[in-house]
């Protein structure tokens, strides 16, 4: 395992939809129209830091007084395909999640102080109200890659990039992985991992999971693109581990022999998947 740096946090990977131009109403499309023909646009470091930079004042700012107009680019067939950042939507959900973990108390009130709790939650039910269909185009997780989240890709949307080391005052580059689909694809892939773990067992975490990841996924144009990026997660792992990293093909030969009525083998794939991604969410214990 490599070492861990603090400027990179937070190690989380994410989930993300790409939609066309098409699914955005007037003037947001054209919006991202101009967007996307800037000639340089951010990337997920910058987001991060912009994040991280309004948690610095005190009080701290947890969600921004205005919405990002920002937004990721990538092009699908030759089509501009774009996934907004919508910061502060996202800061309001985080924000919900941390409560609803569970935190004791005094630690919520260390982080974040009631006053300024409350304000955001009613700056949130304001804004809900205006806006009750309102879903996010990323979702977030930190240190691991949910396992329900590789069955949306199969081995061949995988794209490595090796790291570039720093030398002198050259600009190194951290390494990329990540997974890139169509949405029928990967609403295809969802309904046949679901379909086979309610023909095989018992509703559990893993269908739940699915069928809220599914959900999601609804919300979207039928011609977006599906983004699993590793995110921050690469800079702490090693390289190495992220080369043999086949957690997509090893979810989809478990769902296979489930397919073909081989619960030994679906249990030996998905005992391997769970014990990686363990070994990974133990890190954030380590000193």
């Amino acid at each position: 395992m490599s070492v861990a740096s603090s400027v990179l946090v937070p190690y989380a990977s994410y989930l993300r939809v790409y939609e066309p131009l098409a699914a955005f109403p007037e003037p947001e499309r054209s919006h991202w129209a101009r967007y996307a023909r800037r000639s340089r646009t951010p990337g997920a470091q910058e987001e991060l830091r912009r994040s991280l930079a309004d948690l610095l004042p005190t009080p701290p700012v947890p969600v921004p007084v205005h919405e990002s107009g920002e937004a990721f680019v990538a092009h699908l067939d030759g089509a501009v395909v774009v996934c907004p950042w919508r910061t502060r939507l996202r800061g309001w959900l985080a924000l919900e999640e941390l409560v609803a973990e569970g935190y004791p108390g005094a630690v919520l009130d260390a982080m974040l102080p009631p006053v300024v709790r409350a304000q955001v939650a009613a700056d949130h039910e304001r804004w809900l109200a205006r806006n009750p269909d309102a879903r996010p185009w990323i979702r977030t997780a930190v240190w691991q890659v949910p396992v329900r989240w590789f069955a949306l890709f199969g081995d061949e949307d995988r794209q490595y990039e090796p790291g570039v080391p720093k030398e002198g005052d050259g600009a190194g580059r951290a390494p990329v992985l990540r997974y890139r689909t169509t949405m029928a694809q990967a609403r295809r892939r969802l309904a046949r991992a679901l379909r086979a773990l309610r023909e095989s067992i018992d509703d559990g975490p893993m269908t739940e999971g699915l069928i809220d990841v599914g959900r999601w996924l609804e919300e979207f144009h039928p011609r977006a693109m599906v983004e699993l990026d590793f995110g921050g997660l690469v800079h702490v792992v090693s390289e190495e581990w992220l080369a043999e990293e086949r957690s997509a093909a090893r979810l989809a030969e478990g769902i296979a022999a489930l397919r073909a009525g081989d619960g030994e083998a679906a249990n030996e794939a998905y005992g391997h998947l769970a014990e990686r991604w363990r070994a990974i969410r133990d890190l954030r214990f380590a000193n």
